[in-house]
């Protein structure tokens, strides 16, 4: 470009300009990234004047590391899952973050603001039944380990994490106490063995949309599921229901790639994103739940009830522990996946 001289020098100011009003957002796709157009994206753009182009991926983290080692970068704004964000920061995928370009940290929930991220929205695992198809609603984990009170198959998906916090708490640990017992080989164990009395009942989901297809279906009685396809599914129609207690909450933050030269409208658009209107109107396209105070003091009783993070769901829930699964996480899922396979 350096060695191009334009005749007339305001076209090359006009296309810079043009350049820097643009942002690419990369998000999961789904439910999720439709609410998220609707909710951020769109109002966004109208706003700024910024376009922004949005990317689906899988989460996995391959490809912003290849974009910050080649100094090529073609993402701004990135939608990270918790377990994530940490390793990104510390191998320097991502910005840290200068939150007064964002908001006052005073207005955001705790658990929220991390050195290279902030809270995009709260969603959670939680126990999940079909109303038209169950007497009697199950109430939390022991009631769906208990296959003579409530009989037919459960729904799990087939991983460790999630399954082995839920076990401890069918056998009666407090929430509160989930990962102190799981720190130990002992607690361990005894997660392994409640899975194994479940093991003849499960049925395993590997794909978000399976959960709530099995209830529908009538395949399974209960299952664990993400809150917000259950929502999804009551829209559609169906008397999906979630019973909250131990229900297993966590996070997704928004993150910045390290070297984009689209600082200045990243920060923008995270400002933007979790303002409170913005998490409050995302809340109610999905029930995942804000991040803002003030935009959960926006939502009324209805939709509040739907969200995980909702004064009332949030009582006996547990906030997953990224950093236990980051320290235990291929050991565990190794014994689970031998487990699984007997």
């Amino acid at each position: 470009m350096k060695s191009i001289v334009w005749p007339v020098t305001g076209l090359m100011m006009i296309a810079g300009a043009a350049q820097a009003q643009s942002l690419t957002v990369v998000n999961f796709g789904g439910a999720n990234g439709d609410a998220q157009r609707a909710a951020f994206v769109q109002p966004f753009e109208k706003a700024s004047g910024t376009k922004v182009s949005v990317v689906e991926y899988d989460g996995s983290q391959a490809k912003v590391k290849a974009m910050v080692e080649a100094k090529h970068i073609s993402w701004d704004v990135v939608d990270v899952e918790s377990g994530d964000l940490g390793r990104g920061c510390s191998e320097g995928l991502y910005e840290k973050l200068d939150f007064s370009k964002i908001g006052k940290r005073a207005d955001y929930i705790p658990g929220s603001i991390d050195e290279c991220g902030v809270g995009a929205f709260v969603w959670s695992t939680a126990l999940a039944y079909n109303a038209d198809a169950l007497k009697t609603a199950p109430t939390g984990w022991k009631d769906f380990w208990d296959v003579k009170k409530i009989p037919g198959k459960r729904g799990l998906r087939k991983m460790a994490r999630g399954n082995l916090e839920f076990a401890l708490m069918a056998d009666g640990v407090a929430p509160k106490d989930v990962y102190s017992v799981l720190a130990t080989p002992a607690g361990v164990d005894r997660a392994f063995r409640k899975l194994t009395e479940l093991k003849p009942y499960i049925q395993w989901w590997e794909a978000g949309a399976q959960a709530p297809q099995f209830l529908v279906a009538g395949d399974v009685v209960m299952t664990s599921a993400f809150n917000g396809r259950i929502n999804a599914a009551r829209k559609d129609g169906k008397n999906l229901q979630v019973a909250w207690n131990g229900s297993i909450y966590d996070l997704d933050y928004w993150a910045i790639v390290k070297g984009t030269p689209n600082l200045a409208a990243a920060y923008k658009y995270i400002a933007y994103a979790t303002s409170p209107g913005a998490t409050a109107d995302f809340a109610k396209r999905i029930g995942y739940g804000p991040v803002n105070n003030g935009g959960i003091a926006k939502l009324d009783a209805k939709t509040l009830a739907l969200l995980p993070n909702s004064p009332q769901n949030i009582k006996n829930a547990v906030r997953q522990d990224g950093e236990f699964w980051t320290d235990h996480g291929d050991e565990l899922e190794q014994r689970f996946a031998a487990w699984a396979s007997k």
